[in-house]
């Protein structure tokens, strides 16, 4: 599956991580994600449409995020998903940082 070209500062990021061995390239849903390499969890991705930052954290932190007006629910075909969150590219310095908690909280469970 080739990258999405638009997708490049989450890719410049994850590529990075990937080769600190903490996560690998990985699909979800039929696009590209990061998994944890140890236990092979979700951690995140890129939406297709938006090119957000799609992040798994527990569900305290994302209704943090959101209330803080940095993220907004993510809800493919609008069903919402509680642990994960979307973060838009006007906040890509955060973006390194959550997906650093999303690895924690996912090897962690």
């Amino acid at each position: 599956m080739k990258r999405n070209p638009d997708h490049d500062a989450f890719w410049a990021l994850a590529d990075d991580m990937i080769a600190e061995g903490r996560v690998e390239e990985g699909t979800m849903m039929g696009h590209h994600c990061l998994r944890a390499s140890q236990g092979g969890g979700f951690v995140a991705t890129v939406e297709r449409s938006s090119g957000d930052l799609v992040a798994k954290l527990p569900r305290p932190r994302v209704a943090e995020l959101i209330e803080a007006g940095v993220g907004r629910p993510f809800a493919p075909a609008g069903k919402i998903f509680r642990e994960w969150v979307a973060i838009g590219a006007e906040h890509v310095a955060r973006w390194e940082p959550l997906v650093r908690e999303s690895i924690e909280f996912v090897t962690e469970t």
